[in-house]
């Protein structure tokens, strides 16, 4: 007779990980999201009033998680809804964009996600999830539209 003993701890993170990973939430633009979603958006100060969303996707709910990128920027945030002090918000405009890496296949507890790196080094993902097809729509035209704005300033 085997004996197995549980590691809550391990059992609640790997709980948490599938729960809160990849979601069936859809893949949104400026017309989908409703404009309370935006104006929370520009009370983060990730967006301007006259910058357009192009595409945007929530790992979980809108006012906690979103990624998503403009006619002017990528950028991404996650609001700790009990300790705002581990919030974390990244953006960077086109033109302080590096390069941008794409992963498809990541692993089990995350969905895929473009690998954004900043002139200055650092880094940040934009996560997605969806079809294939609509992953590759949003890697597609967030890349394209880096490569239309990067040199625009």
């Amino acid at each position: 007779m085997t004996h197995f003993k549980i590691n809550y701890k391990s059992f609640f993170l790997i709980s948490l990980l599938f729960l809160f990973g990849c979601s069936d939430n859809k893949i949104e633009t400026d017309k989908t999201l409703n404009k309370t979603d935006k104006q929370y958006i520009q009370s983060l100060k990730l967006l301007d009033t006259d910058e357009k969303i192009i595409r945007f996707y929530s790992e979980y709910k809108n006012k906690v998680a979103g990624n998503f990128f403009t006619d002017k920027r990528l950028a991404k945030y996650w609001i700790d809804e009990r300790d705002r002090s581990k919030d974390k918000l990244d953006f960077a405009y086109y033109n302080d964009i590096k390069s941008i890496d794409t992963v498809y296949n990541a692993d089990f507890t995350y969905c895929p996600y473009m690998l954004v790196t900043k002139n200055n080094g650092s880094k940040f993902k934009v996560c997605v999830d969806g079809s294939r097809k609509e992953i590759k729509d949003f890697f597609e035209d967030a890349l394209n539209k880096w490569t239309q704005n990067k040199n625009a300033h």
